[in-house]
């Protein structure tokens, strides 16, 4: 069996968006076929962390190093990140007016070495066969939305995906269509040791994690890592003591965790 190495490094990270510091001393290693779950109270920093990893101009990584594959890829643009095997599902991703999903499925086809037929294979898969011909994102519900970054997502078949709250406004019926898409995408259904696609998913809710295992939970707080564990436990400890609370239990496990206060 080959031995499962880091997909993703990141070390000592700190983060400024228009002057301000956003993120500090971040370091978080993934492993080929890991899932992870990011929590996090508004404002802590996890949508920006998400942007830096891919690239996003308006981020300005100041310290550390973001290493992909093996690779430092701190100096590469979105683009190059995307074709060493990175792909992304925004939580808000723009209206396009003027193109049609057509055409950006497939253009995400060539990319992820997929065919004609798997585009319509898995727009019925998502509900999305009527939507083909629309402009992208326009007059879509909040559902539609996600599965239309999903159904991207599949035809892209990047080895790493990052999702921003793919379980908000989202209703009973697309967060079961969804969680079952992401599943598809992070090969959660194939045995441990076959698994090779990785990915971090942002969740307030922890919704979508009734449908997606995770292997690890992670609380981004403050603009620093602040507890590392079981997904389900952190979620349960959220909920019944909210984050402070969480995280000094994890300090009181994990001493040498940063101490945020």
């Amino acid at each position: 069996m080959k031995p499962r190495g880091d997909v993703l490094r990141i070390v000592n990270l700190g983060l400024k968006v228009d002057g301000k510091t956003i993120l500090q001393n971040v370091n978080l290693y993934i492993k080929e076929g890991e899932t992870y779950a990011l929590f996090g109270p508004n404002g802590s920093g996890k949508s920006s962390f998400l942007s830096a990893i891919i690239g996003n101009p308006a981020y300005q990584v100041s310290s550390g190093r973001i290493i992909f594959k093996g690779q430092e890829i701190n100096p590469l643009p979105t683009d190059e990140r995307i074709k060493l095997g990175m792909g992304i599902a925004f939580q808000t991703p723009p209206k396009v007016s003027g193109v049609k999903l057509i055409d950006v499925l497939r253009f995400c086809a060539k990319i992820g070495n997929r065919s004609e037929d798997e585009i319509y294979e898995f727009a019925k898969k998502l509900k999305m066969e009527d939507f083909l011909n629309r402009p992208v994102n326009q007059g879509f519900s909040g559902g539609e939305v996600k599965r239309s970054e999903l159904l991207q997502l599949l035809l892209l078949n990047r080895d790493f995906v990052m999702l921003d709250e793919p379980d908000s406004g989202v209703d009973l019926e697309n967060i079961s269509l969804i969680g079952k898409t992401i599943r598809e995408i992070l090969e959660r259904d194939e045995d441990v040791e076959k698994r090779r696609k990785s990915g971090i998913i942002i969740t307030h809710t922890g919704n979508i994690l009734d449908y997606v295992d995770a292997d690890y939970g992670v609380i981004l707080y403050k603009g620093r890592i602040a507890c590392v564990g079981n997904p389900e436990d952190i979620l349960n400890e959220i909920s019944q003591n909210g984050y402070e609370g969480c995280i000094d239990r994890c300090l009181k496990e994990f001493p040498n965790l940063n101490n945020l206060k």
